[in-house]
């Protein structure tokens, strides 16, 4: 692996399973050669068959751990997953603004696991929308996230773009629009919008239900490309690049939806 590149703070929950949350996110900031530091906002206990419970972090414990680490150790970018309460949102956000202005931050607003289990309480709905968004250099939404934050139907491709446009004006910089939950389809077609440009990132769907943290890696592979200072479109295609082998690879473990194999690196698919 080349030489450790790009600080990436990320302050999300704990997936017992392994397969998503703080461990999908370490585990794939350092097969693509970055740092990843830690502000761990909830413990879950869960498995590839749902989410059976969460403990909360108290928020004067969540602050203390980013600012630890962004006065000794810095950051040059910071991934936010799952802030289940709204005064965790608050609290994260606010650390943001004082500590870290300027650095960019990739924010996937996590609402539901794969199972089906909410992971935002239902009042921090609107702390996400009125704190979190616009604070947020680019988030990630898959299309249930997305249908819900605007309350717009995503039936097609065609309508993920007008969906990305009416998030972009509630504050990020940049929306990504996951499509891999639309069905019958043989792509899966992620788009990405700015204020002056957007593009679209195809890939062949794969059949399998091992796809468990994907919406956490990506964002958190993205994150990893802009602290070593990629573009953001290319960011994303690296990233899209590294979760589709991470599928493909994926080990078979547990009876649900199993995890990827965030073990490979940038080599094993870009020669």
């Amino acid at each position: 692996m080349a030489d450790m590149k790009g600080r990436v703070l990320i302050a999300a929950g704990s997936d017992s399973g392994g397969g998503a949350g703080i461990q999908a996110d370490i585990k794939a900031v350092t097969a693509l050669g970055g740092f990843a530091m830690t502000a761990i906002t909830a413990l879950t206990a869960q498995n590839t068959r749902g989410v059976f419970d969460i403990h909360d972090v108290p928020e004067d414990f969540v602050a203390q751990q980013m600012k630890l680490v962004l006065d000794d150790l810095g950051a040059d970018c910071i991934k936010l997953g799952m802030l289940h309460r709204p005064e965790i949102i608050e609290t994260v956000v606010s650390v943001l603004e004082e500590f870290a202005p300027g650095i960019p931050v990739v924010a996937d607003p996590v609402m539901i696991a794969k199972g089906g289990h909410a992971l935002l309480a239902d009042e921090a709905q609107e702390a996400l929308m009125s704190r979190l968004l616009p604070a947020a250099t680019l988030i990630t939404p898959n299309i249930p996230e997305a249908e819900v934050l605007t309350g717009m139907k995503i039936s097609g491709v065609d309508d993920m773009a007008g969906v990305a446009e009416a998030l972009l004006a509630m504050g990020p910089k940049a929306v990504l629009v996951k499509g891999g939950h639309l069905e019958n389809t043989e792509t899966v077609c992620d788009i990405l919008v700015t204020k002056d440009s957007d593009w679209a990132f195809e890939a062949a769907r794969i059949d399998t239900t091992n796809t468990h943290g994907t919406g956490c890696t990506l964002a958190s592979a993205i994150a990893c490309g802009i602290a070593q200072g990629m573009e953001l479109p290319d960011a994303v295609a690296r990233a899209q690049a590294y979760v589709i082998e991470a599928i493909r690879t994926n080990p078979g473990f547990g009876a649900g939806h199993g995890p990827l194999n965030h073990a490979h690196t940038v080599s094993d698919f870009q020669g």
